[in-house]
């Protein structure tokens, strides 16, 4: 990892999905890729795919920074902002594509 932050994998998702609200207030139905802790700066991300996307398309990835809330049901997500917070989710999502389909 970038500057040797300590990554922990949370989970991989099996069929696990959360519904997001647009800025319109229309909800979508996301399954969810995977999520992962980051425990030096104490942050978690999430990355998600719109389930209405087609399996022969080209797969479009979502992702956020997220904090549970007292529930561990319930969660907010946050924009990611910095290309420090990219580049970490690009490199778990690249780790993930390796792992699924080896060369």
């Amino acid at each position: 990892m970038e500057n040797n932050k300590e990554v922990e994998t949370m989970s991989l998702s099996e069929e696990e999905r959360i519904i997001i609200p647009d800025e319109n207030g229309e909800e979508h139905l996301f399954e969810v890729l995977f999520t992962f802790d980051v425990e030096e700066s104490n942050t978690s991300y999430i990355a998600v795919v719109p389930v209405e996307q087609g399996e022969e398309e080209e797969q479009e990835v979502f992702a956020f920074r997220y904090e549970e809330e007292d529930n561990e049901d319930d969660f907010k997500l946050f924009a990611i902002e910095t290309d420090e917070e990219w580049d970490l989710v690009e490199e778990m999502l690249n780790t993930l594509i390796d792992e699924k389909f080896p060369e």
